[in-house]
């Protein structure tokens, strides 16, 4: 049975007019399904396959699939990243490219590092150029215009290499507050940089138009203002570009700029992806000790997931030809993982520990290990992905991949809500807590799996019900420490667990890990520069700091209690 505020979510922006939620997986099923026709497949045997997934909430696809199936030229795909050219002409024709994938109910993402910088000389008219960032304001309100008539809001992610002429006026335009509100910004670090921080050396600002050094400064005044911003208001985060490119599968394609907006998916120009998730929380089977995780239900899934993402690639209906074309050649598909946090509950481990982190690395490596493998079945069936020949799989002596990528860890924001588990990899924000969504109204839950878990132990009480419901917490009670470490939230956990997870899941994922490093209020700055090299010299791909309340305007707030406005 779905929660009310699944359904809240549904209702507001998945079900189609009279539609239920039985009819939104029955549609989305049969929409998939219909690439069986292309191989000779069975269509209704897919369909009835795909219903049972995600009825069950084992599995659901990324939003737009959700949305879109079904609908004339429905778009599926999440995610997109476009190329911008340093000419008016380009900059304006990914502008209007832009804007089609956003109605679409797509997001995109950026590098701004090809645009030259503020004050160049513009050959064709003699003037100066005004630089990346005036362009990322014109982004940013066409998105805003797009976005009033979308069921979807449209996102973006911009990226500006750090050794780019005008990465100080890029780093700290947030701190004007309510600029760029429809834009995630990331710094593309690269190891010179990484190097000269640690060495403190002084380090070459490059102009992208004549390729020669065009300023110096210390690598250590750029990565303090990054630190500083992020520790003001979470941005930017951190993309690690030749980290990410150590990891591309089709390198003779092209290189990495840009990942999507929410950072887990790093993309070549005019590629796009389409992901799904796996709810950990349903992967477990009772025993007589109480529950353990199901490897088997779990292998089960991925084959059915892979090959669902796989077909939804085919039934897509692609917003511009060159997605279509370069969607093609790579097929990439991004498989993830949430409910892992209620897992950890489950299995009465807290997330702050060694041996949770050796779970997510396990999980992981047994969901990319289990999908390649169904993937290379596909391709004997269905042919390789078209850019197979000079991949790293071809290299590596495979015979045959149908899917150039075929594991991404989403933030799962909506779909986890559906169903009713934790999101990604993160732990818990709270225990109970306001959510503000759906074009602000406010939601406000208590977890329904901390209730079971205290209730399964006999410790669940008024006193401790209230707890939970005044501050989303059980801290300051006086249930058993072993209790508190299994229910500790996000701000409860030290930073340095945060990023073995998300190091532990990145190990084992082909594209990227969406991982918020939750930081308490009374974090330092110090702690932020912890996190960003923690992050990186554990070939995490990015990372994104956010200091609790440093917005004004957060989405997650603690406890529920005394909210006139929130709707149970």
């Amino acid at each position: 049975m779905l929660s009310s505020e699944a359904m809240a979510v549904l209702q507001a922006r998945y079900l189609a007019e009279k539609e239920t939620p039985d009819g939104l997986f029955r549609r989305v099923a049969q929409v998939v399904a219909q690439a069986e026709a292309l191989f000779g497949g069975d269509v209704k045997a897919a369909a009835k396959q795909y219903y049972h997934l995600l009825a069950s909430l084992k599995f659901l696809p990324n939003s737009p699939t959700l949305m879109n199936a079904g609908k004339p030229k429905g778009q599926l795909s999440a995610c997109f990243v476009l190329p911008i050219e340093d000419s008016l002409a380009g900059i304006f024709e990914t502008l209007k490219n832009t804007a089609l994938i956003h109605q679409s109910g797509g997001g995109t993402g950026f590098s701004f590092s090809r645009l030259r910088p503020k004050g160049d000389r513009v050959a064709a008219t003699g003037n100066m150029a005004s630089g990346p960032v005036s362009f990322m304001h014109l982004y940013n309100l066409a998105t805003q215009v797009v976005k009033q008539g979308a069921a979807r809001s449209g996102a973006n992610m911009a990226v500006l290499r750090v050794d780019h002429p005008d990465i100080m006026e890029f780093i700290q335009i947030k701190h004007e507050r309510d600029v760029l509100n429809n834009f995630n910004l990331s710094v593309g670090v690269t190891d010179r940089f990484m190097a000269a921080v640690d060495a403190d050396l002084p380090f070459e600002l490059i102009n992208p138009r004549t390729g020669l050094p065009a300023a110096t400064i210390r690598a250590r005044a750029i990565f303090d203002r990054i630190i500083e911003m992020a520790w003001e208001n979470g941005e930017p985060g951190l993309f690690f570009l030749d980290t990410v490119n150590q990891a591309n599968p089709t390198p003779h394609l092209g290189e990495f700029e840009s990942p999507n907006p929410c950072s887990e998916q790093p993309l070549l120009p005019y590629e796009s992806c389409n992901l799904g998730s796996i709810n950990l929380s349903q992967m477990v089977k009772a025993t007589n000790n109480g529950v353990e995780f199901d490897y088997d239900q779990l292998a089960s899934t991925v084959r059915t997931a892979v090959k669902f993402l796989d077909s939804v690639i085919d039934v897509n209906h692609y917003p511009l030809e060159a997605v279509a074309r370069q969607t093609g050649l790579t097929r990439k598909i991004g498989l993830g993982i949430m409910g892992l946090a209620d897992l950890f509950i489950m299995l009465d481990l807290p997330y702050a520990s060694e041996q949770a982190v050796a779970m997510t690395a396990e999980i992981m490596k047994f969901i990319t290990t289990e999908a390649r493998r169904m993937s290379g079945e596909l391709a004997e069936q269905r042919g390789s992905f078209p850019a197979f020949d000079g991949s790293v799989f071809s290299l590596q002596g495979y015979s045959a991949m149908r899917n150039a990528t075929v594991t991404t860890i989403a933030p799962t924001g909506s779909i986890s809500l559906i169903a009713q588990c934790s999101s990604g990899i993160e732990p818990l924000f709270a225990l109970s807590v306001i959510r503000k969504a759906l074009e602000g109204k406010l939601l406000i839950s208590t977890h329904q799996g901390v209730l079971h878990y205290l209730t399964r132990k006999g410790m669940l009480n008024e006193q401790i019900q209230r707890a939970i419901e005044q501050d989303g917490s059980v801290r300051h009670t006086h249930l058993p420490l072993s209790v508190k470490a299994v229910l500790a939230t996000a701000h409860e956990i030290e930073p340095v667990w945060h990023i073995a997870h998300l190091a532990a899941a990145q190990r084992f994922t082909d594209n990227g890990v969406s991982k918020t490093v939750n930081l308490p209020y009374e974090a330092s700055k110090a702690d932020v520069a912890h996190v960003f090299k923690q992050a990186y010299q554990s070939a995490c791909k990015g990372v994104t700091v956010y200091r609790d309340n440093s917005r004004k305007n957060q989405v997650l707030t603690h406890g529920t209690t005394g909210c006139a406005q929130c709707e149970e």
